[in-house]
């Protein structure tokens, strides 16, 4: 099924299934892309576009165009590329095997700096419940652990609440302002800054929820 990866030793972490995380609401899991999802992927980002227009980079063209299930094959061409050279880890978030979103991990980096950025998002219907939480835990996890990274960080538009609830609730840092750092939305955009290394990180993140009682154990 993943044939056209490389061995671990050359992209460490992947592929890899990740969970399940039990919420109230359900079994939350990560698992890699895939081809045929590209029906689905088109269905949710069309019907999110509201919800994800504001925080997303200015893409070319309309946003429906941008997302007709025609476009997912070389999306996911460029995903696959990306994860096979070890730079990135493209999953699917899954709510009781359902797909309701996506986390990325991208720029992967090693060496002196050995980071990464984490970005996701998750169906409007879905979210509230924990799903985003549970899903950067379960990411956060791995890159400490499988992945072996030492730093993850995130950028936030300082207007977007929600995304800044779930990174500071999984333990992520707050460390600064970034003045006009991304086209969004047609127009150059402030970010907050969040990061988080691996010694901040006493046990896991997923047993850090399950202690907190916003999850449990499977």
């Amino acid at each position: 099924m993943f044939g056209w990866l490389v061995d671990s030793s050359t992209a460490p972490g992947w592929p890899a299934t990740l969970g399940p995380v039990r919420l109230p609401t359900g079994s939350v899991t990560l698992r890699p892309v895939r081809l045929r999802d590209g029906a689905t992927w088109s269905r949710l980002r069309i019907r999110n576009q509201n919800e994800l227009l504001p925080w997303e980079p200015t893409g070319p063209g309309q946003w429906d165009r941008r997302h007709h299930p025609s476009m997912w094959r070389p999306l996911f061409a460029v995903l696959k590329r990306e994860a096979r050279h070890g730079v990135m880890l493209p999953f699917v978030i899954e709510l009781d095997g359902e797909y309701v979103g996506q986390l990325t991990i991208g720029n992967i980096q090693r060496g002196a700096v050995c980071s990464a950025w984490i970005g996701y998002w998750v169906d409007k219907d879905r979210t509230g419940g924990g799903i985003a939480s549970a899903a950067v835990a379960l990411a956060v996890d791995h890159c400490f652990g499988p992945v072996g990274l030492h730093r993850l960080e995130a950028t936030v538009q300082p207007e977007n609440g929600a995304s800044q609830a779930v990174l500071r609730g999984v333990g992520f840092r707050d460390e600064g302002l970034l003045k006009r750092y991304m086209d969004v939305n047609s127009r150059w955009r402030d970010h907050l800054l969040f990061g988080l290394t691996v010694e901040e990180v006493d046990t896991s993140m997923v047993d850090a929820l399950i202690r907190a009682g916003r999850a449990t154990s499977t």
